[in-house]
């Protein structure tokens, strides 16, 4: 198992309760830090609701759930935490400010040999470990929500983070059931982010100019690329298109491929107007079937349980 053992997660929302979740689910004993009593709570609650979806999904049964449960411990003392720790994850909200506050606490508290982890979903971490005295051991470690199903993590190194720290981390996340993938640039939003923003804009723009309602715009993302890119990403989906794989497929309809993207939108500030897009979401869940979820709790559901299906398809859950 990994060099790291002692493990301290800063947060307890979405994100925090389930980085704690899969710690202890890999066998490694973890300390949740909230703010006060009431985080501590609410963070209980989420650990305790993310374990009975995995228990009814038959991925965890109960002797695993307790063992889970075991394993994770709560605290809302920063300094006591931190001084014994090797490894810390920071899940507090996405602001500079708040990302440097913990790099501040890490310092004064943690181990000089201790590696902190900022979840930042896009932030770069540069300029989160600017004013650090020692930023070789500070990287991002961006999950994909909610972490405890999804198995992606994106390891980001910033400008002075130490060369090695990276493969560890990555090690680290390997030997946790994760399929981690490491930056070789820093960039602004990391892969997924990236992807997914480039996504959404073709997306809204869509919907806004009237060509498809937001219904229509997403049926066609879900039922046609969505479900090939469930089982392999855009690069492997098009090296099967053609009998030349990748490159024949793009000498057959690469020409006609740069006229789709000459039409396509480019712009980087939000239309002023999405009225038709926010309406259009609410129209969208109100049309799905009850068993589907036809409002935002039941589709969350809906969304977890399919998730870990197709989790389970990839021999992952």
């Amino acid at each position: 198992m990994t060099e790291f053992q002692k493990i301290a997660n800063i947060g307890g929302g979405v994100i925090g309760s389930s980085f704690s979740i899969i710690f202890a689910r890999g066998g490694l004993n973890v300390t949740n830090i909230s703010r006060n009593d009431d985080g501590v709570k609410r963070t209980q609650t989420k650990i305790e609701t993310m374990l009975d979806q995995l228990l009814e999904k038959d991925v965890i049964d109960a002797e695993e759930k307790e063992d889970i449960l075991s394993r994770i411990s709560y605290s809302t003392d920063m300094e006591e935490v931190l001084k014994d720790v090797d490894y810390v994850q920071e899940n507090w909200p996405e602001t500079m400010e708040k990302k440097r506050e913990v790099v501040e606490l890490f310092e004064k508290y943690a181990p000089d040999d201790a590696v902190l982890a900022s979840s930042t979903s896009g932030l770069l971490v540069s300029e989160i470990a600017k004013n650090a005295k020692h930023p070789e051991r500070i990287l991002g470690v961006h999950p994909y929500n909610p972490p405890h199903i999804i198995p992606l993590i994106e390891i980001i190194k910033g400008e002075k983070t130490d060369e090695a720290l990276p493969e560890k981390v990555k090690t680290f996340f390997s030997d946790l059931g994760k399929i981690p993938v490491v930056l070789n640039k820093e960039v602004p939003g990391y892969i997924a982010n990236r992807l997914q923003a480039a996504v959404f804009r073709e997306s809204i723009d869509l919907v806004v100019n009237g060509v498809a309602t937001m219904e229509d715009v997403d049926k066609a993302l879900t039922f046609g690329p969505g479900i090939r890119w469930g089982i392999m990403g855009s690069a492997l989906n098009f090296e099967l298109a053609s009998d030349k794989g990748l490159e024949g497929m793009v000498d057959v309809i690469g020409k006609s491929m740069l006229t789709w993207l000459d039409d396509m939108a480019t712009w980087t500030e939000f239309p002023d107007d999405m009225s038709k897009v926010y309406e259009g979401v609410d129209e969208a869940i109100e049309n799905r079937p009850k068993e589907i979820g036809d409002n935002r709790e039941d589709l969350n559901d809906y969304r977890t349980s399919m998730l870990i299906d197709i989790l389970k398809l990839h021999n992952l859950m």
